[in-house]
């Protein structure tokens, strides 16, 4: 995925060349690839009532662990909040389950079509799925992780602050399933904190879109990531890239960490030379996606005992 320049569009326009653009890019990514050999996966479980295919779930396991209890990772796909689904995030997610871990691939409501929270609401809908399927699919609910990039990093952060602040949960209409909670987080090359003051911002422009009201100051400070942390929150893996076009978010998140003893490692991968981009770590044919992938995994692996 990439920076798109928008200027003179309409956010229709803006919405079909998000949706053109990013589903060429990841075209190219992912030929070729099949599913690996050593997976198991099941795909396509219906996790909630839509009616056009946007809330369904794939799980996929290390055919080696057959009947074995593992970790869980749920991955919140990014793509501008209008953009992606399972299907773009299968090689991913599979190349995690590799790792050792069961994996919930899942597509969510997008904008346009669906205001935010519905996709704060799907999440949860999973969350809930994740704990009432944990015996069928062997998933240790004890130590429960996700994953999100850009805007699923987004969702994935506000999410973990519902989970852990009382206060800003009470923002929403719905409760975090009995029992459930984030054992730790890798946040990729994510959005954090949209400021209305840069009109001509992408971002600002497609909160026009996700938003209710369409993107008032009141609404852009109550999805902001950094006002939903706490001393409670799951520890995290923040990752950026030196030509990540959102590579300014990450520091001012990492800042909030500190300051309210939240564990965390931050790191930007790549250098002058080798210029990686937004969201290279989801091109799993590569070296820096696996170095930046086994980082993670191995981040989360501290939390496993």
């Amino acid at each position: 995925m990439k920076n798109i320049v928008f200027g003179g569009t309409t956010m229709s326009e803006l919405s079909d060349k998000i949706r053109s653009e990013f589903k060429k890019s990841d075209d190219e990514r992912d030929a070729l690839l099949n599913t690996p050999e050593d997976i198991d996966r099941w795909d396509n479980i219906v996790y909630g009532h839509d009616d056009r295919e946007m809330q369904k779930l794939d799980v996929y396991r290390p055919k080696q662990a057959q009947g074995e209890e593992l970790p869980v990772i749920i991955s919140v796909h990014g793509g501008a909040w209008m953009y992606g689904d399972k299907e773009r995030y299968q090689y991913y997610c599979m190349s995690l389950a590799q790792r050792g871990f069961a994996v919930v691939n899942f597509t969510y409501r997008l904008a346009p079509e669906y205001k935010f929270p519905a996709q704060l609401e799907d999440l949860n809908l999973v969350c809930k799925w994740v704990m009432k399927r944990a015996g069928r699919f062997h998933f240790d609910t004890e130590r429960i992780f996700a994953v999100g990039d850009s805007a699923g990093a987004h969702l994935l952060g506000l999410y973990a602050g519902i989970c852990t602040n009382p206060a800003y949960a009470s923002k929403y209409d719905f409760a975090v399933p009995e029992g459930f909670a984030l054992t730790a987080i890798a946040l990729n090359c994510g959005v954090y904190r949209v400021l209305g003051k840069e009109p001509e911002n992408m971002t600002v422009q497609i909160m026009k879109e996700l938003l209710p009201e369409g993107g008032t100051e009141e609404e852009l400070e109550n999805i902001d990531v950094l006002n939903g942390i706490t001393d409670v929150y799951p520890p995290v893996f923040c990752m950026t890239s030196v030509a990540d076009f959102q590579k300014t978010q990450a520091p001012a998140l990492v800042q909030k960490l500190m300051e309210n003893n939240v564990p965390f490692v931050y790191r930007v991968f790549g250098d002058k030379i080798n210029k990686l981009g937004h969201v290279f770590h989801c091109d799993i044919k590569t070296i820096d996606a696996a170095q930046c992938n086994d980082a993670e995994c191995d981040f989360f692996r501290e939390f496993c005992f």
